[in-house]
């Protein structure tokens, strides 16, 4: 069984972890584009995440989504959609019902795709909605990846500048790591038995508020 919840301290005692696989930065079209589309074609499940240049106060007008990352066990595709948009060919893979997309919040991220590319969005798989069936409460991507797998990840390069000319090595490694423990938290999940919280345990603050 999965703990239901788990602490910022908890965390910091557990193994940092990130993607060890091949990270791939396609930002143009051409022969590099074509071997990551051929590549997630025959992937069954893939880890997904997006990435929005962040904004600090409120006359800053977001730019929409820069990157879109794309994961499979052994190799990550990380997509700069300011330079490449959202091709075709890619977006047929986020509207195949048999590549499955596994990522949190996926809702807010497709939309943000949408904007680029219109696509009907077939195959994703949101953590945030099927981790309760599983004894678990937490949500955020840190956490679950803490009691899922049992190892922590950075969230240093969050805040960075999606859309600099150049990603920086920890850009890279931080966007491929994020989508692809979304990958191995579901496949971890996969094998795991269910044990759906209670309505007590999923909103305790209610029980609280009713017992106060």
């Amino acid at each position: 069984m999965f703990q239901i919840s788990i602490s910022p301290e908890e965390i910091g005692a557990l193994e940092l972890a990130s993607f060890p696989g091949q990270i791939v930065v396609v930002d143009e079209e051409g022969p590099v584009l074509d071997q990551a589309i051929r590549y997630l074609k025959r992937q069954k499940v893939l880890g997904f995440d997006t990435e929005t240049r962040p904004t600090f106060s409120p006359d800053q007008h977001s730019t929409g989504t820069a990157l879109l990352q794309l994961s499979g066990s052994g190799k990550a595709y990380l997509f700069r959609l300011k330079k490449i948009g959202l091709p075709g060919k890619l977006a047929s893979i986020l509207a195949r019902p048999d590549i499955l997309k596994i990522g949190a919040a996926t809702q807010d991220d497709v939309r943000g795709l949408q904007k680029i590319t219109r696509f009907s969005p077939k195959g994703f798989v949101d953590l945030q909605s099927i981790v309760w069936e599983y004894g678990i409460r937490d949500k955020s991507v840190k956490k679950m990846t803490a009691i899922i797998l049992g190892v922590k990840i950075s969230k240093a390069q969050q805040l960075s500048n999606w859309e600099a000319e150049h990603l920086s090595e920890g850009q890279q490694r931080y966007a491929a790591t994020d989508a692809w423990v979304c990958r191995e938290m579901y496949m971890k999940l996969r094998q795991s038995p269910k044990h759906p919280l209670t309505p007590e345990e999923l909103h305790p603050e209610r029980f609280t508020e009713n017992n106060g």
